[in-house]
C-alpha cells in the first residue's frame, strides 16, 4: 500500500523551477497575491507524469460537484483546463521547456523550502528560477467566473542542486568571475 493517503498529493522527481516567486507573494492581474513556481518536469520522468495524471484524474473525481456547477453534467476531463501542459507546444521557443512538461502550482501561503538534508533555506539567494528540486503539491478543482478545472496546489519545496538561471538574468558571481579587468579603451 502506498504512503500517499491523499490521492490528489504528488512528491514530484526532480524538477527545475521557473518563475519561481516562493518568498514573496505576487499579484497576477490584480488577483490575489500568491506563491507560486512553474514545476518544469521532463517528460523522460514518466514515474512524476503517471503520478500527476493520476492525481488530476483524482481531484477530477472529487471536485465533480463542483465541476457540475449548476449545470446537469460534469464537463469531461479532457474539455476542461488541466495543470499538467506540454512545454514543446505551449513554449516552444524556450529550451528550458524543451522535452518537458511544466506545472504552474501556487499557494496563497508560504511553501516550506528545505535542501536535500531536509534543512529549511533561509537565505533568498539559494532558491530562484533555474534551480533543481522536488516540489510537494496537490490537484484540486475550481469552477469560478465561468472558469472550471483543475488547478495546482503548491506545499513545499525542496532544493536539490543549482542550475543556470532562468530568465536571462545573470548571477553576480558570474558577472564578476573573471581575474582580470577587462579595459575597455582595449
Amino acid at each position: 500500500m502506498s504512503k500517499n493517503v491523499n490521492p490528489t498529493k504528488v512528491i514530484t522527481g526532480k524538477t527545475r523551477w521557473s518563475y519561481a516567486n516562493v518568498w514573496e507573494a505576487k499579484s497576477i492581474n490584480g488577483g490575489t497575491p500568491k506563491f507560486s513556481v512553474s514545476l518544469i518536469v521532463p517528460k523522460s520522468d514518466t514515474v512524476t507524469v503517471t503520478k500527476v495524471k493520476a492525481a488530476i484524474e483524482a481531484a477530477y473525481k472529487e471536485g465533480e460537484s463542483k465541476l457540475k456547477g449548476n449545470g446537469r453534467t460534469v464537463p469531461a476531463l479532457n474539455l476542461i483546463k488541466t495543470p499538467l501542459r506540454d512545454g514543446d507546444i505551449e513554449r516552444p521557443d524556450d529550451p528550458a521547456y524543451a522535452n518537458a512538461y511544466f506545472i504552474n502550482a501556487n499557494s496563497a501561503t508560504a511553501p516550506g523550502i528545505v535542501d536535500e538534508a531536509c534543512n529549511p533555506i533561509m537565505n533568498r539567494s539559494e532558491v530562484y528560477s533555474g534551480v533543481y528540486g522536488r516540489a510537494s503539491i496537490n490537484f484540486y478543482a475550481f469552477n469560478a467566473n465561468g472558469n472550471k478545472g483543475i488547478a495546482c496546489g503548491l506545499n513545499n519545496l525542496q532544493k536539490l542542486s543549482d542550475g543556470e538561471p532562468l530568465g536571462g538574468k545573470s548571477s553576480a558571481e558570474s558577472d564578476f568571475a573573471t581575474d582580470t579587468d577587462e579595459d575597455f579603451l582595449g
